[in-house]
């Protein structure tokens, strides 16, 4: 015969939970034992945090730029690298005693390291408003007292290792930009020295002197331009005194008596040889030259004393020939005197000539300069900027590092302290507690189930009247004997107690849930004494 479906009506199961009563309890008591055995002999784990707050920086950012803006998430992950290395953590061990024990003799170095990492958690806080303004430090371990020392040890640690990581970040700018300074102000000493060589190189030449050198052009064009008509004029003096003085040798010569006028014409004409033989080679103002008009003029003097003192013996004819000498003696001093003046003419028109070359050259040459200057002074001007910069940026880093030197910039602050944990988190009482009392009545409600599935016999008159087609005219209660009525109500008894004992299990394990292992054991041994 086919098996029936099972009804879900609440008196149907209340009647199928009666009838096979034990089949429920004995997996729930089964299940209680061990929910309590399990939580009294697992290990115990407890957890404790601290919260730090990342304070802003105290000097507002309109006075002090800070140097440090990296994102405050990626510094703590940074921090926490640091921190959770092998270094810091084998101090944390060997301060702390941890992993000592006959049970931990044969682990590795490494494995305690890893260990100690997997019980520490850092997780960053975030809000709506601020990106990350918190983060928290948890540390897990089956001491409570020494899991808060590790706690508040790891908070110290960060706090600490974070005023070092912002000062050496600040120091490390500022060397850095004192370094790029140095290098830039050589470069810039460079680069004065260059344009002052080239100023000095070609001085004369620069776009500044084009103007003066315009004017000083016009200036000796000028002269030039006067000393030419001098020496014009000069010239047409000369041809003047020469024509002249070719007139007067084409008269008929006069015989002059007297010894001495002789001697003093020839002395003369000699002494004005040797005149002109020097002006050709001195200034007029050379000792020679002035000595030798001196004597020159004395000689004239001379002539002229002596010639009116014969005017008076001598007849007409030899007051013309002393006029003659006279005369003579005069265009050769004149000639002397234009030529003179023609040769320093020359002479200053050549200089003047080499003058107005040279300021036509610079002239010339200034568009080149300039555009060479612009070359050297782009490059100075780029440097100079540079420079200036670094040297404002310096200036910011040093007052960034005294800021972080006197702990004014952005800081951890330690907002919640760890506290000595009283409940452990490791194993999880609430979870292990629905688990065990799901477990025992799942696995007597599925007993249940599958008995019923695989019962196949006739329990109800509407399943007679289903599967036979006949109806149902009377029932008949059974009939117990009364050894069957004894037992009945033992297993009653036993029952009951059995209900008992499973409630006052199932009360001792609601109690460890709700009040911790640790004080449950407390209140029972006060209890016992």
């Amino acid at each position: 015969m086919a098996s029936q479906p099972i009804p879900m009506d609440p008196k149907t199961i209340v009647d199928l939970v009666i009838k096979r009563r034990w089949i429920v309890l004995i997996p729930f008591f089964l299940a209680m034992i061990i929910g309590i055995v399990l939580s009294v002999k697992l290990p115990r784990i407890y957890e404790a945090s601290t919260l730090i707050l990342i304070q802003p920086q105290k000097v507002p950012q309109n006075y002090v730029q800070s140097i440090v803006t990296s994102d405050p998430g990626e510094r703590i992950s940074t921090l926490s690298q640091q921190i959770l290395s092998r270094t810091n953590l084998e101090k944390i061990i060997d301060e702390f005693k941890l992993y000592r024990g006959p049970k931990f003799e044969n682990l590795y170095v490494e494995d305690k390291i890893n260990s100690l990492r997997r019980n520490i958690t850092v997780s960053v806080s975030k809000d709506r408003r601020r990106e990350s303004d918190a983060f928290t430090i948890s540390y897990q371990g089956d001491n409570p007292e020494r899991v808060m020392r590790i706690t508040n040890t790891l908070s110290s640690f960060f706090i600490d290792e974070n005023l070092r990581l912002r000062e050496a970040q600040a120091v490390g700018t500022s060397d850095f930009l004192d370094d790029e300074l140095s290098i830039m102000k050589k470069r810039l000493e460079e680069v004065e020295m260059q344009l002052k060589g080239y100023r000095e190189s070609y001085m004369g030449e620069l776009p500044e002197q084009l103007d003066s050198n315009l004017r000083i052009l016009d200036r000796l064009q000028e002269h030039m331009g006067e000393n030419q008509q001098r020496l014009s004029d000069a010239k047409i003096r000369l041809s003047t005194l020469q024509n002249e003085a070719a007139a007067l040798r084409e008269q008929p010569a006069k015989v002059i008596i007297g010894g001495n006028n002789q001697a003093e014409y020839t002395d003369l004409n000699q002494l004005n040889a040797q005149l002109e033989n020097l002006l050709t080679r001195y200034t007029d103002r050379h000792p020679d030259v002035l000595r030798l008009k001196a004597r020159i003029a004395d000689l004239q003097k001379q002539s002229q004393d002596q010639a009116a003192t014969d005017a008076a013996a001598n007849d007409g004819g030899s007051a013309d020939q002393g006029a003659s000498a006279s005369l003579s003696l005069e265009m050769r001093t004149q000639h002397i005197e234009i030529s003179h003046e023609i040769r320093r003419l020359e002479t200053d028109i050549a200089d003047t000539k080499g003058k107005i070359t040279l300021y036509q050259k610079r002239i010339e040459n200034t568009p080149k300069r300039e555009q060479e200057l612009l070359s050297l002074k782009r490059d100075y001007e780029n440097i100079l900027a540079t420079h200036n910069s670094l040297l404002a940026r310096k200036l910011e880093a040093e007052i960034a590092v005294n800021m972080e030197r006197k702990q004014k910039g952005e800081q951890f602050r330690v907002l919640d302290t760890a506290r000595l944990p009283e409940k452990p988190v490791k194993p999880d009482m609430k979870k292990l507690f629905v688990l065990i009392v799901g477990a025992g009545l799942a696995v007597g409600a599925g007993i249940i189930f599958l008995l019923e599935y695989l019962d196949n016999t006739l329990k109800r008159p509407e399943e007679i009247e289903s599967d036979l087609k006949l109806p149902v005219l009377c029932m008949v209660p059974q009939i117990l004997s009364r050894k069957t009525r004894i037992l009945r109500n033992v297993e009653h008894v036993c029952c009951a107690f059995f209900v008992l004992v499973s409630l006052a299990l199932f009360a001792g394990f609601t109690a460890l849930y709700m009040k911790g292992v640790d004080q449950t054991l407390n209140v029972l041994k006060n209890w016992v004494s």
